[in-house]
């Protein structure tokens, strides 16, 4: 620890500290969920925390779910550039056949041979969940539906999803199509950070189509809990699946859930789980964007000390009732040698419970610090001199 200073943080901000990123063994210890999914996972958007989960890591099929990666993919491609709301698309035979009128599953009820344009065929897929759509944009963008899930798979293993694999844009049967609860609320978390407007569409309630409305098939939509979004999947393997989404008081949670026996079963399944998870936990702002938790003492500079600021506001989730339970200190090595740049590396923030570090953030020097005067650094030479002599002799090293 030689050369470490340690500054505990004001009081009122130390009251503040909360938990972040920490296990769901250890989050979830101030109350117990149960649900009748198979596999489950519950996360708070903001801080990534994992709140609930149960066989989150077992793969199951993914039915429609499969519609959300062919959805990122196709915004992705819109926000490169390589792909606008206007163009349009054939509704090929194959579409029209596999996943159009002809093949009694979800579907958009697009024409045989006509044209769709992108903006319709994101409706379709996310309020009808249609799978004439998906394959229509599919071959769109890559030429057939295998070409289109190598991007899917592509873009899971960017995102960090390693098990998911896709096998096709729509979700239909395949053996090898799989997918786990906890990476799904990556991708999730992943459309909604990357694309909030192009996000927005999940939350449409109808769409008309050919003549054709249908309502949107989350049923999270019409409960008053917030939702937002995102995507329903049956398929006999696996059961009813859910992804879902909410925001109360400005926190957002992502739910996801497979197996589940009945559209009943899934619809109350679901909002429970979202229930429990705004009523369990509580988020905390330690501290805003731009506003520094502590300061550092500088070496021969123009100032005696430097504000540090994180990268963003430190958004912290507790079980309610146990905010007073954890301590945050801002560490750094120092004194800080002068001159020091605008944006510098300091220390880190770190959060405690009991002697167990459970979050670090880095702090960065809030505004640039020049030399000071030489009779300022020769005093703080000589102080430095004697701290140093000080800790040596206490065994600080």
């Amino acid at each position: 620890m030689s050369r470490r200073a340690v500054v505990r943080l004001a009081a009122a901000v130390i009251g503040m500290a909360a938990l972040v990123a920490a296990p769901a063994s250890v989050l979830a210890q101030a109350q117990t969920f149960e649900t009748k999914a198979e596999q489950a996972i519950l996360i708070d958007f903001e801080s990534n925390t994992v709140l609930f989960e149960k066989n989150a890591d077992k793969l199951f099929a993914p039915a429609s779910l499969a519609k959300m990666m062919t959805i990122a993919v196709v915004f992705d491609q819109i926000k490169a550039g390589k792909l606008t709301l206007e163009q349009d698309f054939t509704i090929s035979e194959h579409a029209w056949r596999t996943g159009g009128a002809p093949s009694r599953t979800s579907s958009m009820f697009a024409p045989i041979n006509s044209r769709a344009t992108v903006n319709d065929l994101i409706q379709g897929i996310c309020v009808q969940s249609a799978n004439d759509g998906a394959i229509a944009i599919a071959e769109g963008i890559a030429g057939t539906e295998l070409a289109f899930s190598e991007m899917m798979n592509k873009k899971a293993r960017d995102i960090g999803m390693t098990k998911s694999v896709f096998r096709n844009p729509t979700g239909l049967p395949d053996p090898d199509q799989k997918i786990t609860a906890r990476e799904y609320a990556k991708l999730a978390a992943y459309i909604i950070a990357n694309h909030p407007d192009l996000y927005k569409v999940y939350s449409q309630r109808e769409f008309t189509y050919n003549k054709i409305r249908q309502q949107n098939r989350n049923p999270l939509l019409n409960d008053g809990i917030g939702a937002d979004g995102f995507k329903t999947g049956y398929i006999k393997e696996s059961g009813y699946n859910i992804v879902g989404s909410a925001v109360q008081g400005g926190q957002r949670l992502i739910a996801v859930m497979g197996g589940m026996k009945s559209e009943k079963e899934r619809a109350e399944e679901s909002r429970k789980l979202l229930e429990w998870g705004f009523r369990s936990f509580e988020q905390i702002t330690l501290y805003k964007a731009g506003e520094s938790p502590g300061d550092a003492k500088v070496f021969g500079g123009a100032t005696a000390t430097v504000p540090l600021v994180g990268e963003k506001a430190l958004t912290l989730l507790v079980p309610r009732g146990n905010r007073d339970k954890l301590r945050a200190h801002v560490i750094y090595r120092g004194p800080v040698k002068a001159p020091i740049e605008k944006g510098a590396q300091i220390g880190k923030l770190q959060v405690l419970r009991g002697d167990s570090v459970i979050q670090e953030k880095p702090l960065y020097a809030a505004e640039a610090v020049g030399l000071g005067p030489m009779h300022s650094r020769a005093m703080d030479a000589a102080y430095e001199s004697v701290v140093r002599f000080v800790r040596e002799t206490v065994g600080l090293k």
